[in-house]
């Protein structure tokens, strides 16, 4: 990786805003002036070394506190608390010293182009249009829809972020090293909180966390770990990876996630179906299968069992003589509901939270944005799968394959995460997601820059 290296425009952008930081701070009280400090020094790591911004950013995303600012109303939101977390304020940061660099070095490229460039376009401006339409039809309070859209905007923007500022395979590494060794941290945390009684989540997430959330996100890390034990040899990174991976898990049990818990099933039945030719690996998956009944923790096998033999209080569906258990009754009937009412708006729906809502991401994007958003959202998904299996398949380094390999498995255990929860739209699940898409996007551009510049030395 190569050292950063500030030139004279660099120089007196930071100039001016150090002089505008030492004015401001002889007008404010102590507390004040040291956000404003630390503040500052963000923004000099953010517009000197975009890649040190990235380590700050993958830190952030979820070990960072929210800070609540004010509430926002809405049938898809209800009464939620509006807030900010140390992420958003990095990416808009970043991007402003991102257009700035675009406007002092003309010969830069504001998007790199990628085959998801054009997809997510047009999702985003489907979510749009459709939320102006709920806005003016009254399904929508302009404020609350603001915001939730701007959020959507701000997963992508993860992914753009990388794709346009990372430029060599040292790089990829360390950002996914990094992912990981937060993923280590989050895991102790939740383990620490197993003795309370509680159901674990994530860190900073106020009195009622998100067990949901957290699981999703573990689930995801397993599957990169998995795509990089599958293919990388060394074996004391081997051990790491294992030992990561049993933090992990025993974190993604305590959440008690029943989604979280469908999507680690399919990511053992992928890996499965795409590794029945190493005899070895299916008998570690056979192996695992035949354990976990005999020594997952009565309250993991409580929480399976009740979905289907849980207490009756009338009313459930049943499914022939099984009757589903109340929480999972009314999520299928707020499915029904969303899906019912639908018709009235088939091609645009709602707005971006203009409908109830619904714990399942294909019911949400179908209710706010009809059928234009379920297409557009299915079609990115497809160039996602067809980039990530291209670069797969590219791929002669075990890292990079690993990685590769991993996000495939990844997508196909969110994909599954989204039946029982908002998956695409969960900032601490979205950002990791989005980040390993960029990197997985660039692998193949990045080998090929590789092999160009080591036969240039060869022919020197």
């Amino acid at each position: 990786m190569q050292p950063a290296t500030i030139s004279a425009q660099d120089s007196l952008v930071v100039s001016v805003l150090a002089v505008a930081i030492a004015l401001g701070l002889t007008l404010t009280t102590p507390a004040i002036g040291l956000q404003a400090v630390l503040g500052f020094l963000i923004i000099l790591i953010a517009f000197t070394s975009v890649s040190a911004a990235l380590y700050l950013l993958i830190a952030s995303m979820l070990l960072s506190p929210e800070v609540a600012i004010g509430q926002i109303q809405g049938r898809g939101v209800g009464g939620r608390e509006l807030s900010f977390r140390m992420d958003d304020i990095l990416l808009v940061i970043i991007g402003a010293s991102w257009l700035v660099k675009n406007i002092l070095y003309r010969e830069m490229a504001l998007f790199r182009e990628t085959p998801l460039n054009r997809p997510i376009a047009v999702y985003m401006v489907i979510c749009v249009v459709s939320t102006l339409f709920g806005v003016l039809n009254g399904h929508v309070r302009p404020m609350t829809g603001f915001f939730f859209v701007l959020k959507y905007f701000e997963y992508f923007f993860v992914f753009f972020m990388v794709v346009n500022h990372v430029r060599s395979q040292q790089q990829v590494v360390g950002l996914v090293v990094a992912l990981l060794v937060v993923g280590l941290l989050v895991s102790f945390y939740a383990i620490s909180q197993i003795p309370s009684g509680i159901r674990p989540s994530a860190p900073f997430e106020g009195e009622s966390g998100e067990p949901n959330t957290l699981g999703g996100y573990l689930v995801f890390l397993l599957a990169i770990m998995t795509g990089l034990l599958l293919h990388v040899q060394v074996g004391a990174i081997r051990v790491a990876l294992l030992v990561l991976g049993g933090f992990a898990i025993l974190a993604l049990m305590a959440t008690l996630s029943r989604s979280s818990y469908l999507a680690g099933a399919v990511l053992l039945a992928a890996v499965g179906l795409t590794q029945w030719r190493r005899p070895r690996v299916v008998t570690v998956l056979l192996l695992i299968i035949a354990l976990i009944p005999l020594f997952a923790p009565e309250n993991v096998k409580h929480r399976v069992n009740e979905t289907f033999f849980g207490r009756q209080y009338g009313g459930e569906i049943k499914v022939g003589a099984v009757g589903l258990d109340l929480s999972t009754t009314e999520r299928l009937k707020s499915w029904a509901y969303v899906l019912k009412d639908w018709v009235h708006d088939p091609i645009l729906g709602r707005g971006i939270t203009g409908y109830a809502w619904a714990d399942a991401q294909y019911v949400k994007i179908i209710g706010e944005t009809g059928l234009a958003g379920i297409v557009a959202f299915g079609f990115i998904v497809y160039r996602l799968w067809r980039c990530a299996r291209e670069s797969f398949l590219s791929q002669t380094d075990p890292f990079a394959k690993g990685l590769a390999h991993g996000f495939l498995l990844g997508l196909l255990a969110m994909l599954a995460h989204g039946v029982g929860a908002n998956t695409f739209i969960i900032i601490r699940i979205m950002e990791p997601f989005w980040l390993c898409a960029g990197l997985v996007m660039l692998l193949p551009t990045l080998s090929a820059e590789g092999a160009a510049s080591l036969k240039l030395k060869e022919a020197a």
